[in-house]
């Protein structure tokens, strides 16, 4: 695998900022690789655009000092990574077990440039998995009061230094001083249902209904419940013929593969938050 950086920046769209940033990989002797970039308007008119870019060029190491201060010279905001840094996860899971093992696969299978660090759990079904990978499992019940609880698993986050934690069916409602000490480093899932069909039971309820499509949306946590920023959404279609359990399996299904695919997007540094609380996602 090729050495590089990976550069994400905003800034407001004027002429000549890529060719600003091209110019000093370029005296620098670093090969761009890749280079996307996407302007937004909002609906004022005459309003100026904001622009967003995401570019891979050759690690070359007189360069990064240059380029940071070009950035800061011209006030863009930016990110610069180094891709043989893997992404150090606390991967938060309850009872289910499809989206925490997802991940786990992935990971394990090197398809993600991610290092597993802790599991953390407020139950012990899915202790065997983590263990047989030889990750950490941490049982942290609901026995206490919530701010205690969550300062002992702060405290795990810390101790094992994660950078993004992944709730993988982790049922439990993280406080705005929680989500605070990890802003858009946290990624959940749920079906898309939301906001009908709220409460236990999603799926009977919308089998009841006769819905024809089943999704998932994965997000960044917020102070705001289930309304954070969407990083990746998919849906399925159903007919009349699926059952509870038909919905329930094909819920599974896609709510692995949408998590997996918003881990994905993170850990490879294609997801930026706008400040509109949108995302922009480098496909």
């Amino acid at each position: 695998m090729t050495d590089k950086y990976i550069l994400l920046a905003t800034c407001s769209d004027k002429v000549g900022i890529t060719a600003l940033i091209t110019d000093v990989i370029a005296q620098h002797q670093s090969n761009i690789l890749h280079l996307d970039h996407f302007t937004e308007y909002d609906d004022s008119q005459n309003a100026e655009g904001q622009l967003y870019l995401r570019l891979e060029f050759e690690k070359i190491e007189s360069l990064k000092d240059d380029l940071e201060n070009t950035l800061t010279k011209h006030q863009i905001n930016y990110n610069l990574f180094d891709n043989q840094h893997k992404t150090k996860i606390g991967l938060f899971v309850s009872k289910e077990d499809h989206a925490f093992n997802e991940i786990l696969l992935r990971v394990n299978r090197n398809e993600l440039p991610a290092e597993i660090v802790c599991v953390v759990s407020n139950h012990e079904n899915n202790r065997q998995f983590a263990e047989t990978l030889n990750i950490p499992f941490y049982y942290v019940p609901n026995t206490e009061d919530k701010e205690v609880v969550e300062n002992k698993i702060l405290k795990i986050c810390s101790e094992n230094h994660v950078e993004l934690i992944v709730l993988a069916k982790y049922m439990q409602i993280l406080s705005d001083h929680f989500v605070n000490h990890y802003p858009n480093q946290i990624i959940n899932i749920h079906h898309s249902f939301l906001p009908s069909f709220i409460g236990a039971n999603p799926y009977k309820q919308a089998w009841h209904r006769g819905v024809k499509l089943v999704g998932a949306t994965s997000h960044y946590v917020t102070s705001d419940l289930d309304e954070g920023p969407i990083i990746d959404q998919d849906v399925i279609r159903i007919n009349h013929r699926y059952n509870v359990q038909d919905l329930r399996k094909i819920g599974r299904h896609v709510e692995s593969s949408v998590l997996a695919q918003a881990v994905e997007y993170h850990v490879l540094h294609k997801v930026i938050v706008t400040a509109n609380h949108k995302t922009v996602v480098f496909t």
